[in-house]
């Protein structure tokens, strides 16, 4: 790898001049040792490329474990009352539903039965 004279470089981390993204920033004004940018305020080395192998998202760094269950808490037992809670009013409304429907029902054969010219 071509070294410069900058100490930035010494580091290891620049490219070398045979490398194709070196002589197209040569090409287009860049001189070796300073940042990229109108200002030369961007960074010195080139970003560090790596191979991922997983299906994961680019920020995704480990794998999330799934925590097993060993005992009940007293947090979860709260959450499952909540659940048990809020299925029970989704039960109840539901029942409440079934019990309208049923008394429509009743009130159609009803009048069915008793007046069978009006409906």
């Amino acid at each position: 790898m071509a070294m410069g004279g900058d100490s930035s470089s010494k580091d290891g981390s620049s490219i070398d001049s045979s490398n194709i993204g070196f002589l197209l920033l040569k090409k287009h004004g860049w001189k070796e040792g300073t940042g990229l940018g109108a200002s030369e305020q961007g960074r010195l080395e080139p970003v560090q490329a790596y191979l991922k192998n997983n299906k994961r998202g680019l920020g995704a760094d480990k794998v999330k474990m799934v925590a097993k269950k060993s005992y009940v808490t007293a947090a979860s037992n709260e959450k499952n009352d909540q659940k048990c809670k809020t299925l029970s009013k989704r039960m109840r409304k539901m029942q409440e539903l079934e019990k309208q429907l049923q008394e429509k029902e009743f009130e159609r054969a009803f009048y069915r039965e008793f007046w069978p010219d009006n409906v």
